[in-house]
C-alpha cells in the first residue's frame, strides 16, 4: 500500500532514483538512507550477465550460488541499522559491494566500513567495485564472518547478510556498548531478520520481519 500523501507515480530521473523514490514513498526507507541509495547506483554493483536486472524488486543472482538482496530488503535493513556519521560498521558477507557502499555513504568520510567476505571471487568483485566508486572509508577483509573481525572491534553496528542458524557469540561480543546487530536468523526456508541492542551485560532482540536469505556458512 502507497504511504498516505505519498504519490502514486514513481519521481523523474534515473532508474536508480525512481527505484529509491518508490522506496520512499512505501516508507521502506527513512530520509537518510534513501539519500544514500540514490548515491550508490545499483546497477554498478550488479554482474554483467544480470546487469538488465539491476532495478528489479527482486534478489539478484550473482556469483557461487549467492544473491544481491531485493531494494526494499536492503532500504529496510539500513533503516533498522540507524547508522549516524562518524560510526565503525561491520558489514558480514559484503557480496557485491552494494550494501556496503550504501553503508560507506551513511558513515561518512569520518567514519568507517570494515566489509568481510569469505568467497573469494565475490570479494574480488565487491572490493573492485567499492574501488571504482572512489570510496576510501571501507576495509575489505577476505574471511570467515562469523568470527567477525576482532582487530577493529568495537563496532558501533553490525549488519550481517546472510542467514545464520543463531546468533554467532563472536558478533555481539564485538559489538559496542549501546551498539546494534542486525541479522536474518533461522532454518534454510524462511528466517527473522533480528535486530539486537547491546545493553550493558544484556541483548535486548527485537523481530522485524520474516526473510529469505542465503546461509552464513562457517569455515569451521
Amino acid at each position: 500500500m502507497m504511504a498516505q500523501g505519498a504519490s502514486a507515480q514513481w519521481p523523474s530521473g534515473s532508474p536508480n532514483a525512481r527505484m529509491v523514490g518508490h522506496l520512499l514513498a512505501e516508507r521502506m526507507a527513512d530520509q537518510r538512507v534513501a539519500h544514500a541509495m540514490t548515491r550508490v547506483d545499483r546497477a554498478d554493483y550488479v554482474p554483467k550477465a544480470v546487469k538488465q536486472m539491476a532495478y528489479s524488486p527482486s534478489p539478484i543472482p550473482i556469483f557461487r550460488g549467492q544473491a544481491m538482496s531485493a531494494p526494499d530488503v536492503v532500504a529496510q535493513m539500513s533503516t533498522l541499522l540507524k547508522v549516524h556519521e562518524g560510526m565503525k560498521v561491520l558489514d558480514v558477507g559484503a557480496g557485491s559491494g552494494y550494501q556496503t557502499a550504501i553503508l560507506a555513504e551513511l558513515v561518512g568520510e569520518k567514519g568507517r566500513v570494515v566489509a568481510i567476505e569469505r568467497h573469494e571471487q565475490l570479494f574480488d568483485f565487491g572490493r573492485e567495485n567499492c574501488m571504482k566508486a572512489g570510496y576510501k572509508n571501507i576495509s575489505f577483509i577476505h574471511g570467515d564472518g562469523t568470527k567477525g573481525y576482532e582487530k577493529e572491534a568495537p563496532y558501533d553496528r553490525i549488519l550481517v547478510g546472510a542467514a545464520a542458524r543463531s546468533v554467532p557469540q563472536a558478533l555481539t561480543a564485538q559489538l559496542k556498548e549501546g551498539g546494534k546487530l542486525v541479522i536474518p536468523v533461522g532454518g534454510p526456508v524462511v528466517q527473522e531478520l533480528l535486530v539486537i541492542s547491546k545493553l550493558g551485560p544484556s541483548l535486548h532482540i527485537s523481530k522485524a520481519m520474516d526473510v529469505i536469505f542465503v546461509p552464513l556458512v562457517d569455515e569451521g
